[in-house]
């Protein structure tokens, strides 16, 4: 870039997506005169999906706002929670974030999850068919201009992420009311009707079950109850739940 140059702050959040002489405050940037401030956020290595405000000289602009010689730019985090308008809110999870995927599910979280790798294009695709906020630690993924909308998962510990998507997004919590295997609803289910996936043990051991509407899966509370338990109620203390009484779990 050979243009108007700017001071640019980032937020201590974002900083570990900017290069390391970036990291400790403000820094100038040379412009090339027509990218928007958008694109130079971007050429930065900080995803759009993790710019909140953008602010210049003390006032917010768009995405699309030019930037002229001199000006103080500074790039926030988003507000949490953080609102998605324009439709139901539901996730997508890329095919790295299959647990996180399991226990949004145990807490009754639309989140849908591609088991194998479909590709960047599919997966952005999908995201902006179905309206759905798009998670990934890819970052280039989420720079895909064709994704509905999308949030970075910051840590590869499923506890932490299971935390950060729940403060950031602060979602509706039901939880037992998903099938943690295919996301779809689940019912009560009479013993008899499940039979076949037993083993004889648990036909003897169990007599409340439940099914999933969408691909028949048994549920009933079993040997991972209390730990799948644990992890209900540490969310709902947390982050507020419809129930935490649990119909069934998976044995």
């Amino acid at each position: 870039m050979n243009g108007p140059e700017i001071d640019l702050e980032v937020a201590p959040e974002l900083r570990l997506f900017v290069a390391h002489d970036r990291r400790a405050g403000r820094t100038s940037v040379t412009t090339d005169g027509s990218s928007t401030l958008g694109h130079v956020v971007e050429s930065l290595g900080v995803p759009l999906t993790e710019a909140g405000q953008l602010v210049v000289d003390g006032r917010p602009v768009p995405v699309s706002h030019i930037p002229s010689a001199g000006e103080l730019v500074e790039v926030r985090p988003v507000e949490r929670p953080q609102r998605v308008p324009g439709a139901p809110l539901r996730f997508l999870l890329d095919v790295h974030l299959g647990t996180l995927a399991r226990r949004l599910r145990l807490l009754g979280v639309d989140a849908a999850y591609e088991s194998e790798d479909i590709g960047d294009a599919a997966l952005a695709t999908l995201s902006a068919k179905e309206q759905r906020v798009l998670l990934s630690r890819d970052r280039g993924l989420l720079r895909r201009r064709e994704i509905w909308a999308g949030a970075y998962i910051y840590s590869d510990r499923p506890e932490a992420q299971l935390r950060d998507v729940l403060g950031r997004f602060a979602p509706v919590l039901a939880p037992w009311t998903r099938c943690t295997a295919c996301n779809g609803k689940l019912a009560d289910a009479d013993k008899s009707s499940v039979s076949a996936q037993l083993e004889q043990g648990t036909r003897q051991s169990y007599d409340v079950f439940a099914q999933c509407t969408e691909c028949g899966r048994a549920y009933w509370r079993g040997a991972h109850h209390a730990h799948l338990e644990t992890i209900v109620a540490d969310a709902v203390r947390e982050f507020g739940g419809l129930s935490t009484e649990a119909p069934t779990a998976q044995a």
